[in-house]
């Protein structure tokens, strides 16, 4: 519980630190996107307290319910009229002056659906077709219905983060070699049939190559962490803000705490994200049953994921994917459905001996 408000702390901060220069741009106040972090964070950390009081199992009681409701957001925001455009991908739904993000919604979902699948049918999973097959034929109807938004870093952490679930409910690693094949064919697809995709990993390869196109956000990223040494220019400091690295409050959010907090700085976040991970894996080990065991280790290992991925594209380790840093990054749907997600993990904890 200290790690997670510690990291909320740290994000509420950042996102006023790395957005009020765009906010009184955009806006004409400096704090349009803090208020609304705090009140996301606020409506998140509510949901959290109570999602911690529901006993884990009545999740599995509503599994196949909830998964349904996913999908069928999923489908609603293809739908013109219905889905939002925003950078290119069509993944949101407004509501008001609010809007939702239904891949968020999904990730937690089919979690959710597939430990509770995998506890009930974990003797058939080293059968290919009885066990094997059907898991994965709804994890990629889930991530072909998100890539059709398109959002491959979604997509790419609802994957893993799947695989991650069936391979550790006993899987055969053949099983996975077939499929690693296949995917890695799949995925060279999805990136030459999209040019701004393939853009993106030239960029990565060479950002320096367009300097004012694909490889902008990557270079302004470099640009942000390499002046903040070890300790920073120091909280609100930052330079890259002023209109250099795009929209800094979401995916970049991290380059803009290197930059004003240094080395330092970002070793403490990723130090308590270090921590968060160890408890949730001890939570997993620790559940009283298999549904548990899963759901926990789906919960942490989404978290992991999403975290590496986003720090990796900052710090120019792989291509830009968009994904958000949780518990960091500014966004509604995101920070919500991940409190939510730690709220489930708090209630498996209370049946842990530790």
């Amino acid at each position: 519980m200290g790690v997670i408000f510690g990291l909320l702390v740290i994000g509420v901060v950042m996102v006023y630190s790395s957005s009020y220069v765009w906010s009184a741009y955009k806006f004409s106040d400096s704090l349009y996107y803090v208020k609304r972090q705090l009140l996301f964070a606020g409506t998140g950390v509510i949901a959290m307290l109570l999602i911690m009081n529901v006993p884990y199992t009545t999740w599995k009681k509503y599994a196949k319910l909830i998964l349904l409701v996913c999908f069928c957001l999923l489908f609603l925001v293809l739908i013109p009229g219905i889905g939002m455009i925003r950078g290119g991908a069509q993944s949101w739904i407004g509501i008001g002056a609010f809007s939702i993000q239904p891949s968020e919604f999904m990730k937690l979902g089919l979690i959710i659906f597939l430990a509770s699948h995998l506890a009930k049918y974990q003797k058939y999973i080293t059968s290919f077709k009885k066990g094997f097959l059907p898991s994965i034929l709804l994890i990629f109807t889930a991530f072909g219905l998100i890539m059709l938004q398109p959002d491959l870093g979604t997509g790419m952490v609802l994957v893993l983060t799947c695989m991650v679930m069936v391979f550790t409910a006993g899987a055969r690693l053949s099983h996975f070699f077939g499929l690693g094949a296949l995917g890695l064919v799949g995925f060279i697809g999805l990136i030459a049939s999209a040019p701004y995709r393939i853009s993106r990993i030239t960029a990565f390869l060479n950002p320096w190559e367009d300097p004012l196109g694909d490889g902008f956000q990557i270079i302004q990223s470099l640009y942000a962490i390499g002046p903040g040494g070890l300790l920073g220019l120091g909280f609100g400091n930052s330079l890259q803000k002023y209109f250099y690295l795009p929209e800094p409050q979401t995916d970049f959010i991290f380059a803009i705490l290197g930059e004003e907090l240094g080395f330092i700085g970002g070793t403490v976040v990723i130090i308590l994200f270090l921590l968060l991970f160890w408890r949730g894996i001890k939570i997993s080990l620790e559940a009283p049953d298999s549904f548990a065991r899963l759901l926990a280790l789906g919960i942490v290992s989404m978290l992991a994921i999403q975290a590496m991925i986003n720090i990796s594209v900052v710090i120019g380790l792989i291509p830009v994917t968009g994904i958000t840093l949780p518990f960091l990054s500014y966004g509604g749907s995101s920070l919500t459905l991940i409190l939510c997600s730690v709220g489930i993990l708090l209630n498996i904890s209370k049946y842990t001996k530790i």
